[in-house]
């Protein structure tokens, strides 16, 4: 059976008391599995970068680009082989597997411009003869803990930043699709990178609580569910580290009376159901404004999600894949049963699915509930699977009113033609990714990501100028050079050679 290995200087210490499987989705076997490492192993990864960090941020920032660039090249020269590996562990279809690692390379290109990110800000005369400047410097080691809906994308988010500015970083990826990530380091190191400089350990909380409490991590990233999002952000926080969590989603899309329905239906289908839906971005709660606008919209919406077809991984015609694991197969098929207990119309049921061919794939078929109510929990909880709820609004302050109570504030999107009810909407509401007539509001990679309340703890987003800062640490500089030499005099002197 095929072994993912850790990915250290030395190598990862020999055959791992613990294993984790990995599972083709498609096919519902296991095709690979995984050692799950401890804090001793963790040592000689921070060991290891150590010693070369130290040389690594002595690297002018223009060399250090040339690393990215480098590593941008090979990536997209490696797509295809990337994407097909990602798609056999994740389940998602191979196109969709090809945007996982554009999205990511995305934030390699601003890497890539770290020498004009990192220039610092300069004041002349701050006071009498006195100037004033600062620097940001690197804080020495990161850590990233990255989930497994997108093995390539977030990875690349926090290591791409955390490298070029400056440190060594050490990437604990999701153990259920861990190969990409190991992929993606050893492109680094062919780019140029040092050994040492990124490197990948696997493991399950042991090796999440010896990332937390090690001394050497200066800080560390995290995206995944909430509970543990909060629980690495207050265990990571207490042991003097910086750290940003980003945690699970319940976004919500407010469709106006006025808004062009067929367009809604198609962003729909993707944000709803692309991926299986298991993204922190996926657009899983519809609002429709008013009886009238949701009973057009549901009519709509029946002919369309019952015209998505769902295949394997590499099934070009595919709309979406299996989901990742048999247990996660299981728990989508127990938030519709909730779902159903609670009230809730399932208009379209995608429990039960099988794939001819593949029966034992853990494919969720496309759902559809309606007349979804705040007090389901069914509603309160992220479902994370291809499960699309409609939530109805009778008004435009109620369609206000229900992400921005909602305990999850990641993304939110508003569909009309109205700009000043657009306008509104994205001053009111208490969320911290909007999109007007954009179903996944994710922000380019020159700007940043990060939502509010249970979505996301710790003051700084991902990527962007914000990655930069959470990476960095600001030094100030203030200076004054009096005229004069060691007698006291104010002479103003020119050196002379000689």
């Amino acid at each position: 059976m095929r072994q993912v290995d850790h990915f250290i200087v030395g190598g990862g210490g020999g055959s791992a008391a613990r294993t984790h499987q990995i599972w083709n989705p498609s096919t519902g076997e296991v095709q690979a599995e995984v050692p799950l490492g401890d804090a001793a192993l963790l040592q000689k990864a921070v060991d290891a970068a150590k010693k070369v960090q130290p040389a690594w941020a002595a690297t002018n920032p223009q060399k250090r680009a040339r690393v990215m660039f480098e590593f941008k090249r090979l990536v997209e020269a490696n797509k295809q082989e990337l994407a097909e590996l990602l798609a056999s562990e994740h389940g998602k279809v191979v196109d969709d597997a090809h945007g996982d690692v554009q999205r990511g390379l995305e934030v390699i290109e601003f890497a890539c411009g770290i020498p004009q990110a990192l220039k610092g800000e300069y004041t002349q005369g701050a006071g009498p003869g006195i100037d004033v400047y600062s620097m940001r410097q690197p804080l020495g080691i990161g850590a990233g803990i990255t989930p497994f809906n997108f093995p390539a994308m977030i990875p690349m988010w926090m290591f791409g930043m955390a490298i070029a500015v400056g440190n060594a970083f050490i990437l604990k990826p999701s153990e259920r699709d861990p190969s990409v990530p190991v992929r993606l380091a050893e492109l680094f190191v062919e780019a140029g990178a040092p050994e040492g400089l990124l490197q990948v350990v696997h493991g399950d909380k042991e090796m999440v609580d010896a990332i937390l409490d090690h001394e050497d991590i200066a800080a560390v990233s995290f995206v995944g569910s909430s509970d543990i999002a909060h629980y690495v952000y207050k265990r990571g926080v207490a042991a003097g580290k910086r750290v940003q969590a980003m945690g699970g989603a319940k976004n919500h899309g407010i469709v106006m009376p006025d808004a062009d329905l067929d367009q809604v239906v198609n962003d729909l289908a993707g944000a709803a159901f692309g991926s299986a839906g298991e993204r922190c971005m996926a657009l899983p709660v519809v609002v429709p404004v008013g009886h009238d606008t949701a009973d057009k919209l549901r009519e709509k919406l029946i002919p369309a999600i019952n015209g998505l077809r769902v295949g394997v991984s590499n099934d070009p015609d595919a709309h979406y894949g299996p989901v990742v694991t048999p247990e996660h197969k299981a728990r989508v098929e127990g938030w519709i049963d909730t779902a159903e207990k609670e009230g809730a119309e399932v208009v379209i049921d995608g429990r039960g699915f099988s794939l001819q061919g593949h029966e034992d794939g853990f494919f969720v078929g496309p759902t559809l509930l309606d007349r979804v109510t705040t007090d389901m929990e069914s509603y309160q909880e992220e479902i994370f699977g291809p499960v699309l709820q409609i939530v109805r609004a009778k008004d435009f302050e109620e369609a206000v009113r229900l992400p921005s109570e909602h305990q999850y504030g990641n993304g939110v999107a508003i569909f009309t033609r109205n700009g000043h009810a657009a306008r509104e909407f994205a001053h009111r509401v208490n969320v911290g990714m909007v999109g007007i007539n954009v179903p996944i509001p994710v922000p380019v990679s020159y700007h940043s990501f990060g939502g509010w309340k249970r979505s996301g703890f710790g003051d700084t987003d991902q990527y962007g100028m914000e990655g930069l800062k959470f990476w960095t640490k600001a030094k100030k500089v203030t200076q004054r050079w009096p005229d004069g030499g060691g007698d006291g005099s104010n002479a103003f002197v020119i050196p002379t050679m000689g």
